[in-house]
């Protein structure tokens, strides 16, 4: 008989399992190698394109499982290197270019981009941001404009039907679906013991609300995100440390916590 699935795992990427500024995960190792050493799972979850997490995927030996991919708006399957579908670029760009300009022209999307403008945008070499630049379900931008222009140009896009949520950095805009609507269907196929979910942007809140354990990781470079409910209960935490050593905390203590380190050797 098939043994159920221990613990399965969604993290954000940028400012949660890689470092905010260097893109490291190596103090993250332990935890990642205890975790494969259960059989349990790691599905990635990020704002960034499949093409850019393909290779981090099968570098970190995560390719047996699927991903999310540009907030949501995608889904990279276990094994594959990018979507099976043509995607909404498109019609998000089209959408953006019908915009009166007092409020298309604050926002600056990868697509208004070179490589060399998304690398000094993003701390990315010139070759990820060209990953970063292809894109099939989203469009992730920067806003220069006043807070009550932002909220016109949101309410703008949600009128064409776009969505645009806040990341770390960036603003991104997409068709829908979000990082918890993949989640709660990747739960629904895989279904774990325990699901844990880890980020450090409001645009993984809902995402920490699905999980059975959510962890707000600390993030030194960003307003601290507002207290949750499911702190009062113990249900989400914080981290002290940062990024992938925040990381790495985390998921060692749940671990022993749920008394599963001991079926590790």
């Amino acid at each position: 008989m098939k043994q159920p699935l221990p613990i399965l795992v969604f993290t954000d990427l940028d400012g949660t399992l890689l470092d905010h500024h260097g893109y490291s995960y190596a103090p993250a190792l332990p935890a990642l190698d205890a975790i494969a050493a259960l059989s349990g799972g790691v599905v990635l979850a990020s704002s960034k394109t499949a093409a850019e997490i393909a290779p981090l995927r099968d570098e970190l030996g995560l390719s047996d499982w699927p991903a999310i991919v540009e907030n949501g708006a995608g889904l990279l399957e276990a094994g594959t290197r990018a979507g099976d579908d043509a995607g909404d670029y498109a019609e998000i760009r089209s959408i953006l270019a019908s915009l009166p300009q007092n409020l298309r022209s604050p926002f600056r999307g990868f697509g208004d981009m070179s490589a060399n403008e998304v690398s000094d945008a993003t701390g990315l070499s010139e070759a990820q941001a060209a990953l970063a630049r292809e894109r099939r379900y989203s469009e992730p931008g920067l806003w220069s404009g006043s807070e009550a222009d932002r909220e016109s140009f949101i309410a703008a896009l949600s009128d064409k039907g776009i969505s645009a949520r806040m990341g770390g950095r960036f603003l991104t805009l997409s068709l829908g679906h979000t990082k918890a609507d993949r989640m709660d269907a990747i739960i629904d196929r895989f279904r774990p013991a325990h699901s844990v979910a880890l980020g450090d942007a409001p645009n993984d809140v809902e995402m920490l609300d699905r999980a059975d354990f959510g962890y707000i990781v600390a993030n030194p470079d960003a307003a601290p995100l507002p207290r949750h409910n499911g702190e009062d209960e113990g249900r989400i935490r914080r981290t002290e440390l940062p990024g992938p050593a925040g990381w790495n905390a985390a998921i060692l203590d749940l671990l022993s916590e749920l008394q599963l380190l001991t079926e590790i050797g």
